[in-house]
C-alpha cells in the first residue's frame, strides 16, 4: 500500500476552508483513479508539545507508488491538484510513502 499524505496548514478563513473543502474538493478528488480509500483528521490538529499550525490532514491510500503517479497524471488528478490553491491559503505541505506492517 503507498499513501499521500496532506498536511493543510491553518488558512486564513478556516470556515470558509472547511466549506469549500468538503463541499468541492472531497467530491473532485475522490473521482482520482486508483484511489482506495479517503481520510481525514478530525478536530483540532496537536503536537506532544501544544497546539499545531496544521488545520486537516488527508490521507489518500493507494495501491503502491506507481498507482499514485498514474493517479495524478490523470485529468481527474491534475484537477484535483489545481484545486487547492483555490481554498489552501496557509499553505500545504504533500508526503508520497510505501508504508509496511511493523
Amino acid at each position: 500500500m503507498a499513501k499521500l499524505v496532506v498536511l493543510y496548514k491553518r488558512p486564513k478563513d478556516p470556515k470558509a476552508f472547511d466549506a469549500y473543502y468538503f463541499s468541492t474538493h472531497v467530491p473532485i478528488a475522490k473521482k482520482i483513479p486508483g484511489l482506495r480509500r479517503y481520510d481525514v483528521s478530525r478536530g483540532s490538529i496537536a503536537t506532544p508539545t501544544g497546539p499545531s499550525d496544521m488545520h486537516l490532514v488527508a490521507t489518500l491510500h493507494f495501491d503502491n507508488m506507481a498507482a499514485i503517479q498514474a493517479a495524478f497524471a490523470s485529468p481527474e488528478g491534475k484537477a484535483t491538484a489545481a484545486d487547492v490553491d483555490k481554498f489552501a491559503t496557509g499553505g500545504v505541505d504533500m508526503l508520497f510513502f510505501d508504508d509496511a506492517d511493523v
